[in-house]
This record gives structure tokens, sequence and C-alpha cells, in this order.
């Protein structure tokens, strides 16, 4: 059974001081996991589950097979122990796995009847060792990395290497013209990231001084780059020129990241949000200019003067060091959200980290079993280009942006939802079957939201300019999937309305047409749905309302969707 790789990627379990509940809940959780275990080892290794270090994914029509026929007996044994459940809160549990696990057969049926299949052998590769060779594995553990290289590269008995079985995958459909093949930049990209994975894998066992990888990883360079020309030669003549994709594909991605309205209503809401920030942040960079003698009170001048502030170097982590600090106190002094007790990691990405993912992200921490590791915020400074360059972004490194940022990605922000949950302990279901980036990035942005007014008129201004770039997100993405606007348009827009750099825009524009269509509007949705909760909340208890209180409540239920959340609220809150 194949987990959407964001949900894998911020996964977590209950700890062990739980409500009786949660452990029922968690057994029924285990038909999931096991099935994660045995199609996805890399991924269920990553979530905390012990004995996989050594395991690796197998690829193919066959494996497809076998995953989606297990799949329908774990989804048929879910909904029988759904019928004789009388907890309501294991039942809610179960019909969100029940869901989950639908959507699921329900995508991957879609994609395969209408994509030509492409996997990216190098980053998965990269992904796996990463997933074992980092500071917070045990290191006893990181051991296994070189096991499940030479298994990636077929040199263990019974293995086939996965750059072959990847193009098995694709060979096997290659005739079927009917098939959407991949969008042709996407494509160049891959390749032009292909060396900084492999050179990163070295530079893994390197760090971690493991021994006797050599051999493995010569092999695997020689096996992706004759699967590289492979895919110059076979694949690349496939690709398509127009990044749209069909409106069955579209609507079943912004399905996956929990936005549930057509694209026109949301494209409509973001639209008017946008204007609206607009006026808002003008009224604020005036003041701001009038301080500082600036001639312009325009906030896109104001923010290109605050740009000038740059951190470099080695200035950049004790800044944000220093912010999450200054952050914490506002949090406390304004007794917006309990705080965790333990504290939160940042540090800048390597090249390989950054051509995996060149937005700025939160790393949580391993939740099964955790033993003090803690999230980590990882700022990638270069956005990978095709002639392997790369573009130096220069939108997360000046004073007056790094508080919108750390209170995004840190706190009371995503490193706060999972440590809460550490901390509380959820549900399986709750944590990983009920994820969706609107709720995750909704909770992030609405964290902004609510520190603003507390924040000095630059970090004010940059946290608005935040939100106006939510808010372009989520009617650029899909408004460029339907070629209502144009690629040009909407550089414009970033680049100018919305001040981001050449490499930042790069990255937006990469994430709308190919890297990830439908995910960036989950951020505004998820905050939009949250906001709605609260008027609602705000509009039944009055003067009742308690900020902290509602805070509290939404971390301690996990990764819930907005309209479970917003049941779970209204039922709680119904007591007051």
């Amino acid at each position: 059974m194949k987990i959407a790789a964001s949900a894998i990627f911020l996964a977590t379990l209950a700890t062990a001081a739980q409500q009786e509940w949660v452990t029922r809940s968690n057994d029924h959780a285990k038909i999931l996991l096991d099935l994660q275990a045995k199609y996805g080892p890399e991924g269920a290794s990553r979530m905390g589950i012990d004995g996989l270090e050594q395991q690796v994914s197998r690829i193919g029509s066959a494996v497809e097979k076998a995953s989606r026929a297990d799949t329908l007996k774990a989804l048929a044994e879910l909904e029988r122990r759904l019928k004789v459940e009388k907890d309501v809160r294991v039942k809610q549990d179960l019909e969100v796995m029940i869901q989950a696990t639908k959507d699921e057969l329900k995508a991957d049926e879609i994609v395969e009847r209408l994509r030509l299949p492409y996997p990216r052998v190098a980053q998965m590769i990269f992904g796996g060792i990463r997933g074992l060779l980092d500071d917070q594995v045990p290191a006893p553990l990181r051991k296994a990395a070189n096991a499940r290289l030479k298994k990636y590269a077929g040199l263990e008995q019974g293995y086939t290497p996965i750059s072959e079985q990847a193009e098995k995958k694709v060979r096997e459909k290659l005739s079927d013209k009917s098939l959407l093949g991949p969008f042709k930049n996407d494509v160049e990209q891959d390749l032009a990231n292909s060396e900084a994975y492999i050179d990163g894998i070295g530079k893994l066992f390197e760090k971690y001084k493991q021994d006797e990888y050599q051999v493995s990883l010569a092999a695997i360079k020689k096996q992706v780059a004759a699967y590289n020309d492979f895919v110059r030669k076979e694949i690349l003549p496939r690709a398509r020129e127009d990044f749209r994709l069909p409106p069955e594909l579209y609507r079943i991605a912004l399905d996956s990241y929990g936005v549930d309205i057509p694209a026109p209503e949301l494209a409509a809401k973001a639209h008017s949000a946008f204007s609206a920030l607009q006026k808002e942040m003008n009224v604020i960079a005036a003041r701001i200019a009038k301080q500082r003698g600036w001639a312009s009170g325009d906030y896109r001048a104001v923010i290109g003067e605050l740009k000038k502030d740059q951190i470099t170097g080695e200035a950049i982590l004790p800044h944000y060091q220093q912010r999450l600090k200054q952050v914490e106190e506002i949090v406390r002094r304004e007794n917006l959200v309990t705080l965790p007790t333990r504290e939160a990691r940042i540090r800048l990405a390597s090249a390989a980290e950054s051509a995996a993912s060149p937005a700025p992200n939160m790393r949580p921490p391993r939740m099964i079993g955790n033993t003090g590791e803690m999230g980590e915020f990882v700022l990638p400074l270069v956005v990978p280009t095709k002639d392997g360059k790369g573009l130096t972004a220069d939108d997360f490194t000046y004073g007056a942006v790094s508080w919108a940022l750390t209170v995004h990605e840190l706190r009371p922000g995503h490193e706060m939802q999972f440590a809460k949950m550490i901390e509380n302990g959820v549900s399986t279901a709750r944590a990983v079957y009920a994820f969706n980036s609107a709720n995750v990035e909704g909770w992030g942005l609405y964290s902004e939201a609510i520190m603003l007014p507390y924040l000095p008129d630059e970090g004010k201004l940059c946290s608005l300019l935040m939100r106006l770039m939510r808010a372009a997100r989520a009617y650029l993405d899909p408004e460029l999937q339907s070629g209502k606007i144009t690629y040009e348009e909407a550089r414009r827009i970033l680049r100018e309305d919305c001040v981001l750099s050449e490499a930042m825009t790069k990255q937006e524009l990469d994430r709308y047409t190919f890297r990830a269509p439908g995910q960036a509007t989950a951020y505004f949705y998820g905050y939009y749905r949250l906001m709605e909760i609260r008027t609602e909340l705000e509009k039944k208890l009055g003067r009742k309302f308690d900020a902290k209180r509602f805070h509290d409540f939404i971390l301690e239920q996990g990764l819930l969707p907005p309209s479970l959340l917003r049941k779970a609220i209204l039922a709680e809150f119904d007591k007051v």
C-alpha cells in the first residue's frame, strides 16, 4: 500500500501513555501500517517502525497488483471492524482510515489509467539513504545504510537493481500512446538533479563514517547513468511541452491535499483575499517608510528596502535561533498557546536536500519510540536549475521576514504541531491517515495570523507578504492548470506583486506546474477553513471564547482535516 510521500514524511504515532481508546484505535491502524512496512519499508522506517532499516521497496506491475489486492483486503477488514465498534472516537478513526484507503485506491486507479509511469531513481535512492544517515537516527541503525544501498544496487542475492526495476516498469507501458507523458521541464530538471543526489549519498556515508559503501555506490552511479540515458532516449521523446494536467488528474491532486471545493471557487476567494491584503500591507508599509525616511511607501518598495538587510553565512543560524526565543517569549506573554517542553532545531539544507525540496520545510522527528529526537526546520538557500548552477534566494535571509518564517515553520507552527503530538499522544489514524496539507499548512498560516498583532511593523508587513504569496498560490496554481492565466503573467505577479526573488519565483512556478500541482493551494484553503471554524465558535461563545484553549485543543487532535476538526471543536466547546 502506497501512502502519499508528504503523509509518510509528516506521519506520527501516539506515545506510550495513552487513553484506552487510542490504544484500541492504534490496534486497528496496525492493519495499514503492516501494509506500509511490506510495500514501503523506507517510509515506515522513517516513521519509526523498527526492524525495517535494511529493507527496500520493489517496484513494478506485479508489486502494484499485489499491493492493491492486499489493500482491498485491509479495507474489507476495517469496514468489518467499523460495524462492531462502539466507541464514538474509535469509530471516527476507523472512518478516517477507511476513507483514506478508498481515496488512495481511487487515485492509484486514475493515475495508472492516465499517466505514463516515471520513477525518479536517483531521488528515490537518496531518500532511502537520507532516512537512515541523520544526526537524530541512533548510531546502530545508521549501519543499515550499507545493506540498503547494496540492495538498491542489486548486489545482494535476490535483489534486482532498482534502476532496472524502474526501466522495466516504464517499458511495460511505453507502447501505450494514450498515456500522458511527464512534463518535459520536469524530466530535464530531474536529470539535472541526479548528480546532486548521488553526490549527496556519498557525502552522507562520509559524514557518518560508514565503511564498505564504495563498491555499492560505484555500481549505483553506473546504473543511474544508464537509467538516465534510457530516460533521455525513451521518455524525453514522450514528454509533453504543456504542463497542464487533465481536469480529472488535477481534481485528484486537489483532493489529496485536502482542498475539497471546486478550483474556480477557491481561486475567487483567493483573488478577493489578495486584493484586501495588498491594501492592508500598504498601510503598514507607509508607516515604515515614514519612520525610516524612505521615498516610497508602496509595500513593494518597502519590502525591497527591507531585503537589503541580508543575513549571510554563519550568521543565519544564530539569527533564527534568537528569533525563535523572541517568538516564544511573545507566545508566553500573550498566553496564545501552550509551548512544548522540547526544543526545536534549525539548519541549512544540503545541495541534495535543496534538489529534493527547494523551499523552506519542516522535517519532523522520529515519532514512534522517540527518545529525544527533535523537529528540524531546514532552510535551503539555493534553488536547483537545469544547468546545474542554481539560483540563490534572498527571500528568507533578511531580518524582517524571519519573524514570519520562524512562526510558520517552528513555533507556534509546524514544529510545534509535531512536538505537541509527541508530548500529548494522538492516535495513528488522527496522525497519519487523517493527514492532509490543508490542515498542516493551514495551521502554519493561521499561526502567522495569531502572532501578527504582536510583531514589530516590519515583521507584520512580511507576515502579510507571506500570506499574500499563499493567496497568490491559491489562484495561480489552478488558473495556470486551466489555462486562464499565462506562465508569463504568473511570473510577473510573483516577481512584482509578491516581491519574490528569481530563485523563489522559479521554485513556485515549478511547484504549480510539475513538482506538486495543487499542493500550494492548501495553505490558503486550510487557513480559510480554520478561520471559518474560529469565527463560528467566537459567535457562539462570545466573551467566553478562550483563544489558548482553542489552540491547545486543535493541537491535541493531531492532524485532523478541517471537516472533522470542526465537528470535534464544536462538540468540545458545546460544554462551555
